[in-house]
């Protein structure tokens, strides 16, 4: 549990107060460590990216940073991007996804989708408009050459649970051989999903090529992080 309240604060650009009353309402996730409340950076990232929040460009910063992390499209060209992913329901969508996903033949792909399914299990990681991010509590790490994100764009829209209520037709699954790796993706991630012309690009299943493109804007416009928490 490495972010006190101030950082939670500093982070999500909100008052220790609005923290405070979050955690009160049960909608932030948070620890009790010798009568004070801690926060996961991963589970914070992950909450951050679910309620689209305008995060500080400090999310940036990796804890322990000591080498080269990779870039949205880079990722994004490792994990792939897929059409007409198969699927009617939840379970079956996710199946596809685990199936098509590039990892090595030891992964057991199957205890990957139990875990997949028993976090959306815990509340949906459907961010809304047609999008979702499926991932367990904690980050998935494996034994990889690199981190990667699989996008899947699915054949058909299906019910996820949505705050917004409306079906689901893209997907983003992380992959990462370390946290801060996992992090440092996830909090790309966020950002690009809050910029008009990577979404658009999404809503029209654009192809590799404008996906690739719109990513590599989103990584360049990325600002550059002000502290170090």
């Amino acid at each position: 549990m490495d972010l006190s309240v101030r950082d939670s604060a500093q982070l999500l650009r909100v008052s220790e107060k609005t923290i405070y009353r979050w955690v009160k309402q049960g909608r932030l996730p948070a620890y009790r460590v010798n009568e004070q409340y801690r926060f996961n950076r991963a589970e914070l990232l992950e909450w951050a990216t679910s309620q689209r929040l305008n995060v500080s460009a400090d999310i940036f910063v990796e804890p322990d940073s000591d080498g080269p992390v990779v870039t949205l499209t880079e990722a994004l060209k490792a994990g792939g991007i897929h059409y007409r992913v198969s699927g009617t329901d939840k379970q079956s969508v996710l199946q596809s996804l685990v199936d098509i996903m590039p990892l090595p033949e030891q992964v057991d792909r199957q205890f990957l989708l139990q875990v997949l399914l028993a976090r959306e299990s815990l509340g949906s990681t459907a961010l809304g408009n047609g999008i979702a991010v499926p991932h367990v509590r904690n980050p998935i790490v494996m034994h990889i050459v690199r981190p990667m994100v699989t996008l899947c764009f699915l054949e058909q829209p299906i019910e996820f649970g949505a705050i917004d209520g409306q079906p689901v037709h893209t997907l983003f699954t992380i992959v990462s051989p370390t946290i801060r790796a996992h992090l440092h993706l996830l909090a790309r991630l966020a950002f690009a999903l809050r910029q008009p012309t990577f979404v658009e690009v999404l809503a029209g299943k654009g192809s590799r090529e404008e996906v690739f493109a719109a990513s590599q804007a989103v990584d360049q416009s990325i600002p550059p992080p002000t502290s170090h928490l």
